[in-house]
């Protein structure tokens, strides 16, 4: 067979078509992973080990919620005076430094705050005031890397420290539950979602023996491995804890999610707080997949972190939007050509979708039962009505005369839902809350609210925005919800 240039054009959209299903394709696999969990060597080595702990929580007008935070890290199970906590209270100016001097006062020698008279450059800046003042004294033999309102379960750093007992783990990170009391329909989408990008895929990427990301909310290395890294947390990305997360493996040393070991956090109560934060977070990866460009897809000179595997967790992510849209575009390009063989690839993709959606839902409910139970209905609604709708109409033999007239709309929604996701943000941004939003949240789908953060990343990075660390205000609304 010879290739023409009009052979090859017309193959195209079916290469986009199912380019288009890459993120959906990635995310299936990693769920088919987490079965092979209990198997993984990574528990071999575990053993009781407690070593000494140095919590450091970065604190900026966190009045409200440092009290409940200290109360429960000091009730943990642990063996008495091997923690201590660091607060570096980043030139706070609410009563930041009262409560910390009320808690110091309750807990002698177990609570110390750590001022920076000139702040406001960012959550690594004001790690490294903190991580200088640890490493300086000997006393610490590994380092918890916290946020200021996350609440630890008792065992939960039990569950952590037994890792450390083999030699080649330079760090673990917890399992972070949300835990916004009493919560509304946006936290129990945050929930859900991080049962599949934490409880499901962390798993998996523990089978791969290669973790995208540590969370920043309970990350524990241990001395060497900071010491190794420089000491300090970089700065020039925002995604301090990412960035720590692959210069660990980079030394070759295994970095572990702890699936039992719980801690709990308040997360954005509405999309005009979660874009804040996802932006930071999407525009921080961006970052680093420049930094890092040397190791993508090179797995002979980076074993692990650069092998394919990996590579396609990481693109699968960061380019999950541009993948929909290649997807929406390749159906409409063979509409133009063939309206048959277009309904054809339709039913086909999103008859896989809908396979993968209904094993990985239902398998993120088995993972954890306990969020299943409050935030089943924002895992059903996931990709949104329309969306559900799209994958029970290709199941229909007559489906392609219910849309007759409307192919383009139902072919491009992917793409069009990434832009009907930023209309329902810039709408709740307006002030726009309770039923309405929500009412819309559940047609358009929370996923298609962050594949517009995504996008909008790009933009930013495009633009040269000014790389400034987005706090996301806390009110004292986490609790352990068990």
């Amino acid at each position: 067979m010879t290739w023409d240039a009009s052979s090859i054009f017309a193959l195209l959209p079916v290469a986009l078509v199912i380019l288009g299903t890459a993120p959906t394709v990635t995310l299936l696999a990693q769920f088919l992973a987490v079965g092979l969990h209990r198997f993984s060597p990574h528990h071999r080595n575990c053993a009781n080990l407690t070593p000494r702990v140095a919590f450091i929580l970065p604190a900026w007008n966190e009045a409200d919620v440092l009290d409940h935070s200290i109360d429960s890290l000091m009730r943990i199970d642990y063996p008495v005076g091997a923690w201590r906590i660091y607060v570096v209270d980043d030139a706070s100016t609410d009563d930041t430094p009262a409560v910390l001097a009320g808690a110091a006062g309750r807990y002698p020698g177990s609570v110390f705050h750590l001022r920076r008279e000139a702040g406001g450059q960012g959550k690594a800046h004001t790690l490294n005031h903190g991580l200088r003042h640890i490493l300086d004294d000997s006393w610490a033999e590994a380092v918890m890397i916290m946020d200021a309102d996350v609440l630890f379960e008792p065992l939960t750093l039990r569950r952590m420290t037994r890792y450390l007992a083999d030699p080649e783990v330079g760090a673990v990170t917890a399992y972070v539950k949300e835990g916004s009391y009493p919560g509304n329909f946006v936290t129990r989408s945050i929930a859900f979602e991080y049962v599949t990008a934490q409880a499901a895929a962390r798993r998996a990427q523990n089978v791969l023996r290669t973790l995208t990301c540590m969370a920043g909310g309970a990350q524990l290395h241990t001395r060497e491995n900071l010491i190794d890294i420089g000491g300090a947390i970089d700065t020039s990305t925002l995604a301090e804890d990412t960035c720590t997360t692959i210069q660990t493996q980079l030394l070759r040393r295994k970095a572990i999610f702890a699936s039992t070991a719980l801690v709990w956090a308040e997360e954005p109560d509405s999309l005009a707080a979660l874009w804040k934060q996802r932006l930071r977070w999407a525009r921080g990866n961006l970052q680093l997949t420049a930094n890092f460009r040397h190791l993508w897809f090179h797995p002979r000179r980076f074993p692990g972190l650069g092998n394919f595997a990996f590579g396609a967790i990481w693109f699968s992510v960061v380019l999950m939007p541009f993948f929909v849209v290649l997807g929406s575009l390749g159906l409409i390009g063979i509409y133009l050509s063939d309206a048959q063989a277009a309904w054809t690839g339709f039913r086909a993709v999103w008859s896989f979708t809908l396979a993968a959606y209904l094993f990985e839902t239902f398998f993120a409910f088995a993972i954890d039962p306990e969020t299943a139970k409050r935030a089943w209905l924002q895992g059903l609604l996931y990709p949104g009505l329309i969306s559900l709708s799209l994958m029970a109409l290709g199941l229909l033999p007559n489906g392609l005369e219910a849309i007759r007239g409307f192919e383009p709309l139902v072919y491009g929604w992917g793409a069009l839902s990434i832009a009907a996701g930023w209309a329902v943000y810039r709408l709740d941004r307006a002030g726009l809350r309770g039923w309405p939003r929500n009412l819309l949240l559940m047609l358009v789908g929370y996923g298609s609210v962050l594949a517009a953060v995504a996008i909008a990343a790009f933009f930013a990075e495009w633009r040269g925005l000014e790389l400034k660390w987005d706090k996301t205000v806390k009110s004292g609304k986490a609790r352990i919800l068990k």
